[in-house]
């Protein structure tokens, strides 16, 4: 399955570089839209959104089954390599991202469906 990913303005340049070169369309937000016009964003281009923000892990507010898939990057320090490194993992092991929120850790990777 080929997605395409939104990525928020806190993902460096190195997750865009190495998204596309594995082929996927992905493209930034434009730069300091608000939280609720970023999902909005993703969910009228049919994107799974990458962010390091930690509210977008939030089922509550962002409920997994009305999204094209979320994954928030909880690494820190945010390397720009070991972000790539656990976002290669990540496009490993799952398969389909719609209706999931993907909360990625150092060490674990988290499924809110």
């Amino acid at each position: 399955m080929s997605y395409h990913f939104l990525l928020d303005e806190n993902v460096p340049r190195s997750v865009f570089r190495y998204l596309k070169s594995r082929g996927y369309q992905v493209e930034y937000v434009p730069r300091g839209i608000d939280d609720n016009t970023v999902i909005k964003l993703a969910d009228r281009r049919r994107a799974v959104l990458i962010t390091r923000d930690s509210d977008f892990a939030d089922e509550t507010i962002y409920a997994p089954e009305e999204h094209y898939g979320i994954i928030v990057l909880r690494i820190h320090p945010p390397k720009p390599r070991d972000l790539v490194e656990v976002l290669e993992s990540v496009l490993t092991v799952i398969k389909d991202f719609k209706g999931k929120i993907v909360v990625v850790y150092r060490d674990r990777i988290e499924l809110i469906e």
